[in-house]
C-alpha cells in the first residue's frame, strides 16, 4: 500500500521519495467478473492443471523405468518434462486460489518469488530446447563421434549450466525490480506476475526500461534461438545430402516433435512479449500469456508421446505392467 498523501499512479520525485511508502501487494488481472462464470474457470484451469502435471510425470516416470530410454535425448527430454511441472505450477495453483476465494491480490514478496521461478523454470525450457537442439546436431552431423561427445557427464554438465544460466537470469531481474522500488500503480495487467508487466508498471523511465529489456532479451533470448537456427541448418543441410528419401524421412522425422516444440514454446513467449509489450487491452495479453504459461506445457508430453514410438511403447509396458 502506498502513503495517502500521494496517488500510487504518481512516481515520486528524488527529493520526496523517502515520503513514500514501497507498495505491499498488487492486484492481480481477474480473467472474469461474471459469477457464473467462476465454476467454469475453476474447472477448466484445473482440469488442464492437471493433465499437464500427469502427463509430463508419464514421460519422467517411463524414463526413468525403462532401461531402453537411458539415452540423452530422454534424458534430455525428462528434464524438459519436469521443468514444465514446475512451470505451470508457479502460476496456476495461485490463479486456481483466486477463482475459489474471488480474490485477486499478491503481497510484493509474493509477487517477487513468482516472477523468479517464472523466469527460471521458463529460461530453463529455453535452454532445455537449445541442449536438445544441439544433440541433435551431433547425432545427425557428427555420428562417428557421436558416444564420444553425447557421455552422461557432459549430459549431466548441460542440464547444470542450464540451471545456472536460467537462474543467473531469474536472479538479474530480481535485482532490476529490487532497484527500482516504486511503482507507478497497484494493478498487474495479467493474472501473475510477468517481468514485462512488472517492469512496465515501474518508475523507470522508458529509455531505461527499454535498454534492459533488450539487453536482457539478447542475452538470454537471442542466444538460444542462434543456437538453435544454426544447428538446424547444419541438420538440414546434411540431410539434404541423404540419398535415400527413406533415410531423409526418417532423419526429418526424428526431429519433427523437437521442432513443433520450439516453435510452439518459442511463438507463444515472443507473441506473450509483443501484446504485453505493444497491445492496449489487458485481455489481449492475458490471451498470450495464458497460452505461453499453461497451454504450451500441457502441449508438450502429447506433441512428445503421439509423435515417438518409444514413449509410447514404454507407456505401453508401463500400463501392462500395472494391470
Amino acid at each position: 500500500m502506498t502513503n495517502p498523501s500521494r496517488s500510487v499512479d504518481q512516481c515520486p520525485n528524488n527529493t520526496d521519495t523517502q515520503n513514500l511508502k514501497a507498495v505491499v501487494e498488487f492486484r492481480l488481472l481477474k480473467l472474469s467478473t461474471e459469477p457464473d462464470l467462476q465454476p467454469i474457470l475453476f474447472l477448466l484451469f484445473l482440469s488442464m492443471y492437471v493433465v499437464t502435471v500427469l502427463g509430463n510425470l508419464l514421460i519422467i516416470l517411463a524414463v526413468s523405468l525403462e532401461s531402453q530410454l537411458h539415452t540423452p535425448m530422454y534424458f534430455f527430454l525428462s528434464n524438459l518434462s519436469l521443468a514444465d511441472i514446475c512451470f505451470i505450477s508457479t502460476t496456476v495453483p495461485k490463479m486456481i486460489v483466486d477463482i475459489l476465494t474471488r480474490k485477486s491480490v499478491i503481497s510484493y514478496a509474493g509477487c517477487l518469488t513468482q516472477m523468479s521461478l517464472l523466469i527460471l523454470f521458463g529460461c530453463m525450457d529455453y535452454m532445455l530446447l537449445t541442449v536438445m537442439a544441439y544433440y541433435r546436431f551431433v547425432a545427425i552431423c557428427q555420428p562417428l563421434q557421436y558416444s564420444i561427445i553425447m557421455n552422461s557427464c557432459f549430459c549431466i554438465f548441460l542440464v547444470f549450466v542450464s540451471f545456472l544460466f536460467s537462474l543467473m537470469d531469474s536472479q538479474l531481474h530480481n535485482l532490476i525490480v529490487l532497484k527500482f522500488t516504486y511503482f507507478q500503480d497497484a494493478s498487474i495487467s495479467s493474472f501473475c506476475c510477468e517481468p514485462t508487466h512488472i517492469l512496465k508498471m515501474d518508475c523507470m523511465e522508458n529509455f531505461t526500461k527499454n535498454i534492459i529489456t533488450y539487453f536482457v532479451g539478447a542475452i538470454f533470448v537471442f542466444f538460444p534461438i542462434s543456437v538453435i537456427l544454426f544447428s538446424y541448418y547444419k541438420i538440414i543441410s546434411s540431410i539434404l545430402r541423404i540419398p535415400s528419401s527413406g533415410g531423409k524421412y526418417k532423419a526429418f522425422s526424428t526431429c519433427g516433435s523437437h521442432l513443433s516444440v520450439v516453435c510452439l514454446f518459442y511463438g507463444t513467449s515472443i507473441g506473450m512479449y509483443l501484446e504485453s509489450t505493444l497491445a492496449h487491452s489487458p485481455r489481449k495479453s492475458v490471451v498470450s500469456s495464458i497460452m505461453y504459461t499453461i497451454v504450451t506445457p500441457m502441449l508438450n508430453p502429447f506433441i512428445y508421446s503421439l509423435r515417438n514410438k518409444d514413449i509410447k511403447n514404454a507407456l505401453r509396458r508401463l500400463y501392462s505392467r500395472k494391470f
